[in-house]
């Protein structure tokens, strides 16, 4: 991997990682099409160079962290997926991590999936309007939503966005929420993977990583401000279109 590869990670994963369209599958799918080795480093740089969004999101959001009432609600969200990541982490970066089939056929249903939520959804005058009144089981309940996340593919986003309208969160609450509650998954998922795997980097390795880092961390700034204005106005069919669309097209180029 070079500077630029790492770079251009960099800005796939500051787009990405808080639109519902999968900041894992499409890192995966763009080191495809670079033509970078699946090698142990690889796998770790697609989940450390996250820490670099999740800053974004503390340096936007730094008072929702002072408020204990918010904090106890990120922390009962947080222990469900903390609880099966943990659980499935081998098997996951063994097995899924580097599947690009798993990450199409999640992309495409995921993509279908949200076409078909969308079109049904009606946000009702009942809808938890703010992040801080989201109730303790509601809390509980994006958390499991979150962890299918674990499948590549599938998006954190996407999956704990939609599990929170379904229980009846409204749109900015649910995604502000979401935001939120990835910093300690994020956090999370990296720490645990440095300290399996860092003994294995080089020097060289650690100066990709901090690319990797500061590039995704200046884009994610972007990205999210444009999710935040994008929510207030539309829905996310154009996002579940682009993800049949995206599914589509990597399916005909493999084949």
């Amino acid at each position: 991997m070079t500077i630029f590869d790492a770079a251009i990670l960099g800005v796939v994963e500051g787009i990405t990682e808080f639109l519902p369209i999968s900041s894992t599958g499409h890192l995966i799918l763009v080191s495809k099409l670079l033509q970078l080795p699946s090698t142990e480093f690889l796998s770790s740089f697609e989940i450390a160079i996250q820490l670099g969004a999740i800053l974004a999101v503390v340096l936007l959001f730094w008072r929702s962290f002072l408020n204990i009432e918010m904090l106890k609600r990120i922390i009962v969200a947080f222990i469900p997926t903390a609880v099966i990541g943990l659980a499935l982490y081998s098997i996951v970066k063994t097995y899924l991590l580097d599947n690009v089939y798993v990450v199409l056929g999640a992309l495409f249903f995921g993509g279908v999936l949200l076409l078909i939520f969308e079109h049904f959804h009606t946000e009702g005058p009942e809808a938890v309007c703010s992040p801080e009144t989201i109730t303790y089981k509601q809390s509980f309940l994006i958390g499991l939503f979150q962890s299918i996340a674990i499948v590549p593919g599938v998006s954190r986003s996407a999956a704990t966005i939609l599990g929170g309208l379904w229980i009846g969160i409204s749109r900015v609450a649910i995604v502000e929420f979401s935001f939120l509650l990835a910093v300690p998954t994020m956090a999370a998922a990296t720490s645990l993977d440095l300290l399996k795997n860092y003994q294995l980097f080089s020097a060289a390795d650690f100066k990709l990583l901090a690319v990797g880092f500061g590039v995704s961390f200046v884009v994610a700034l972007i990205a999210i401000k444009f999710l935040l204005q994008y929510i207030r106005k539309h829905t996310f069919r154009p996002f579940g279109v682009y993800r049949i669309l995206l599914a589509a097209f990597f399916l005909l180029l493999i084949l």
